[in-house]
């Protein structure tokens, strides 16, 4: 089923009233008696760890978009439920990451958010959502409509003296760390910044929105043969905000990130790479 501008508004409403309703949950839930559970996952923690409040909040997403997989013909990707591949099969997929930043959540610090997502089969995203609780934002995005925080305008806007570098605990640990920091001091002196401002935040989604708020700024992982990197649905609302608010984003070759990779729903395969202002993309990677 091809879906037209109402369709796209419609569902997009649905996903902004479906990440309110998670979002909810997660503003309300005690912390004091939360329980971090290990799940099967990639090679590090961030993608292992699952609470009730997880759960929870894809429970309530799912009250409110399930009714449109059968009236849209729409397939389903979500973190906390088992990859059934109707993402293969159906002309459009809804993804969604009910808690992102699981980590970040249950120490109560910043950078977790609601991701909810309308991807094409090819790969596409063409509605994002997305909800940080702590902020009581609200992103959305429709492809070729513009980007919304709030319901009002939000586009790049270069507001610092200095390139700023967005990335989670698990860039602290790459090869050559100190090498890639070199660069990045040298990316910012070409284009006459003042250096690097590091800004360590939680999940990857707000990682990337941020890169907006923070431009110029990048945020980045490495391709890796180990599974991990982030997961389809740390990036496919992401991504078409970033875009339609005036970011690039693309994996370290320069290409369209894979959202509906076949084999995997990780995107270590292939790196990712969000960039934000007046700098170029610093890396395009030989296959």
């Amino acid at each position: 089923m091809r879906l037209d501008d109402k369709n796209l508004i419609d569902l997009c409403e649905m996903a902004k009233k479906a990440a309110l309703a998670a979002g909810r949950i997660i503003q309300n839930a005690d912390r004091s008696e939360l329980e971090v559970e290990k799940k099967e996952g990639g090679s590090n923690l961030a993608s292992q760890v699952v609470t009730e409040i997880d759960l929870q909040a894809q429970a309530a997403i799912l009250d409110i978009l399930s009714p449109t997989l059968k009236k849209f013909d729409l397939g389903l990707l979500a973190e906390e439920s088992n990859d059934d591949g109707s993402r293969f099969i159906k002309d459009y997929f809804w993804c969604i990451d009910p808690l992102d930043g699981t980590l970040a959540f249950s120490r109560d610090e910043d950078g977790y958010s609601v991701s909810i997502a309308l991807v094409s089969r090819d790969g596409t995203p063409i509605i994002g959502v997305v909800y940080n609780p702590r902020t009581n934002s609200l992103y959305h995005a429709i492809k070729g409509q513009g980007a919304f925080k709030n319901d009002k305008a939000f586009n790049v806007e270069n507001k610092n003296n200095k390139l700023t570098l967005l990335y989670d605990q698990s860039f602290l640990k790459i090869e050559n760390y100190d090498e890639e920091i070199e660069k990045l001091e040298n990316l910012a002196k070409e284009q006459e910044l003042e250096g690097i401002e590091h800004s360590p935040l939680g999940g990857a989604v707000m990682n990337a929105i941020t890169t907006i708020e923070l431009a110029p700024a990048l945020y980045y992982k490495h391709p890796k043969k180990e599974l991990g990197g982030g997961s389809i649905w740390d990036f496919a609302a992401s991504s078409v905000i970033h875009s339609e608010a005036g970011g690039q984003n693309s994996n370290f070759y320069g290409d369209p990130l894979d959202l509906n990779r076949a084999d995997s729903s990780f995107m270590n395969h292939e790196g990712v790479i969000f960039v934000a202002g007046d700098i170029p993309h610093p890396w395009h990677k030989q296959r």
